[in-house]
């Protein structure tokens, strides 16, 4: 995070694997500006990334675990080290091999084994290990949501949630609320813009003094009571205004339908015994009723005879009972009839029963697909794939409380320790017309086959052009194509999104969480500031709006953090910061390149009203602006004058909203004005 790394010869940053996601940091790293070494055993022959072989300064051929490797690529000069070959267990291998040469190197690894992950973290220091899949689903599951939240965290124990909100012109806020008065300790604005379907690409660039109008677009982040969507904000609206004599009237027939879809449930996932015990009680019943009409019939025949005879014609006997002609002449049509079918329903029920345990006997493991809940009909989400980052999203889209359904193309597919969501198998257009998809609130296209989720896009936007659209790809160029071809559609390049985390992490960051928006990556960062870093000695305010982040969470341990800080806080070391931040903005910061440009605007005070307002008036000044208190007092007391101080413009504009209600007159002027 520091301009100049207080030891000047970790100057490096070292790539282990040269798969997609190692091509994609390569290239996060390089917009840092730092120099870039590689370490991939076979030369790739396609780039994801055109001109990627131009952004590394020494490509070396080589197992990533040997010493002399590592050597060559100067491990003992880098900073970090991005581990991110596809094998877990080589990735472990290099980051114990990289620590014995350099105990400073930062590791940055790909792993999903959390247990192993959280052992090498204690044993190495400064590792921090991700799991590529986990890290975009949330990403996904977000941008399934096609609700206003766009993003869910958790800061100290405080949910937070990131929001875009279309102003109607029914909203409470509308030709109400000035867009600075939106603003708390529970609220800060991000973006905002009149005009639909267009928002800046960079904080802060609203006007704190706009009125909120109608068909405004506001995007902000405010603190949240709950992590769980209301199942009502799934149904249709209409579905919400019943009478109270429907629902009445619906009771009923509701209940005996719900006990009845129980029961079948229950029965369902016991089918074998299920149909064990119908197949016994009906051999069973007629077992009884044949001895009886034997013993009936015959008056001399003992019990034990009867019961012999009728098992005979379950066992199939029939012959070997009536085989005799003469005997058959004696025997009443009727019970000829009836012995006849005991054989025939015999065969049939005894042959299921051998059938079934023959089945038990061959397989110790025979298992039977679980039930699962029925497809939703309406505004339910659509997951094609569901592989581990289809699970993973649906997990996510659960606990959200969304209606699902999953579709995937794995004959072998695994059935158990599976999520209790409908499933569907089969052929793309099989599956596509039994998951409602005509309805449906959002489709999530996450296979692992580029050109299956190319097809599988076109023909959900032909099915239902008013869905979400959300797009899984690997592929950059692919990415480009389907952004062009798909423009209301989310392309979210996994390895992409990915690597400008652990870009970031290799700076000594903490990535708290991430989303996509306005086709680029927002992250959630935690600095800890150190006494060499760009961001030591500054205001708040100065980090915002020279670095174009933006601040929500600020403590200076031991004393309790606190959400959405004023910008007049100054960062000593030792201090901890959260921010919101885009990738170029985690790069202004890691060079210490402020941007000054914006910082031309001036207050010019006018006139206190009273003694008191000269004295808090000198204290808000030095407050907001970071001027020592002596020059405050100097300029309050010989007014009216220019504040000498270039300032911002959200900064200027809140000190002359401070001044104003210390009765204070101030205003606000272009920097060149006097």
């Amino acid at each position: 995070m520091s301009a100049r790394d207080t030891q000047l010869q970790l100057d490096r940053f070292l790539v282990c694997g040269l798969g997609s996601l190692g091509q994609h940091c390569v290239a996060a790293l390089k917009e840092f500006g730092v120099s870039v070494i590689v370490i991939e055993q076979v030369q790739p022959h396609n780039w994801e990334i055109s001109d990627l072989p131009n952004l590394w300064e020494d490509l070396i051929l080589g197992d990533c675990r040997q010493n002399s490797i590592l050597e060559r690529a100067k491990i003992r000069r880098c900073r970090a080290a991005l581990i991110v070959t596809s094998n877990e267990q080589v990735n472990a291998e290099t980051a114990l091999a990289i620590r014995q040469l350099n105990p400073r190197t930062r590791l940055v690894v790909r792993s999903a084994k959390e247990n192993l992950n959280q052992l090498l973290s204690e044993q190495l220091g400064n590792f921090l290990a991700f799991d590529p899949i986990q890290l975009p689903a949330s990403a996904f599951a977000f941008a399934a949501l096609g609700s206003e939240t766009l993003c869910f965290f958790k800061l100290d124990g405080q949910w937070l949630q990131v929001l875009k909100r279309q102003i109607s012109s029914s909203d409470r806020w509308c030709n109400v609320r000035l867009l600075h008065e939106l603003g708390s300790r529970q609220r800060q604005v991000l973006y905002h813009t009149h005009y639909p379907g267009s928002l800046p690409r960079t904080f802060h660039d609203w006007e704190p003094n706009e009125l909120l109008q109608a068909e405004d677009t506001l995007v902000y982040l405010e603190t949240a009571e709950q992590l769980f969507f209301s199942p009502a904000q799934t149904l249709p609206s209409r579905q919400l205004k019943r009478t109270e004599w429907q629902k009445n009237i619906l009771r009923f027939p509701k209940r005996f339908r719900g006990q009845l879809s129980k029961f079948w449930q229950l029965s369902f996932q016991q089918r074998v015994r299920r149909v064990a015990l119908l197949c016994g009680i009906t051999v069973s019943i007629l077992l009884l009723m044949g001895t009886a009409l034997f013993e009936l019939y015959y008056p001399g025949m003992t019990f034990l005879a009867a019961f012999t005879a009728t098992v005979i014609l379950l066992l199939g006997g029939y012959g070997d009972l009536f085989g005799n002609l003469e005997q058959i002449g004696v025997i009443p049509w009727w019970l000829q009839l009836f012995s006849l079918g005991l054989s025939l329903a015999g065969t049939a029920f005894v042959g299921v029963l051998y059938a079934l345990l023959t089945e038990a006997l061959l397989s110790s493991k025979f298992q039977f697909i679980k039930r699962r809940p029925p497809i939703p009909q309406q505004a339910h989400v659509v997951i094609i794939g569901f592989g581990r980052v289809g699970q993973r999203i649906a997990r996510l889209l659960q606990e959200f409380k969304q209606a699902l359904v999953g579709i995937t193309f794995n004959p072998d597919f695994e059935q158990t320790n599976m999520l209790d969501i409908p499933l569907i198998f089969g052929n793309l257009k099989e599956a596509l017309a039994k998951a409602n998809l005509s309805t449906a609130k959002s489709v999530v296209i996450v296979t692992d086959d580029e050109v299956l989720n190319l097809e599988a896009a076109l023909m959900a936007r032909a099915i239902n052009p008013d869905s979400h659209l959300v797009i899984r790809t690997s592929s950059q160029r692919l990415s480009e194509h389907l952004s062009q071809l798909l423009p209301k559609a989310q392309v979210l390049g996994t390895h992409a999104v990915v690597a400008e985390a652990f870009a970031t992490a290799a700076f000594g960051e903490k990535v708290i969480a991430l989303f996509r928006f306005n086709n680029q990556t927002i992250l959630v960062t935690e600095y800890q500031i150190e006494s060499e870093d760009t961001l030591n000695g500054l205001l708040l305010s100065e980090v915002a709006y020279g670095y174009g982040v933006v601040p929500i969470l600020y403590q200076k341990p031991p004393n309790s953090s606190i959400l959405m800080p004023l910008g007049d806080i100054r960062l000593a070391a030792g201090d901890r910061l959260v921010v919101l931040a885009t990738i170029d903005g985690l790069q202004r910061i890691e060079r210490g390149t402020i941007d000054t440009s914006a910082k031309h605007w001036r207050v010019r005070v006018e006139r206190a009203l009273s003694s008191e307002a000269i004295f808090e008036g000198a204290n808000a000044i030095a407050r907001i602006t970071g001027c020592s208190l002596g020059e405050a007092r100097e300029l309050m007391n010989h007014l009216p004058r220019t504040l000498p101080i270039m300032l911002y413009k959200h900064q200027a504009q809140r000190l002359i909203r401070e001044l104003n209600r210390l009765l204070v007159k101030a205003s606000l002027i272009s920097g060149g004005d006097r």
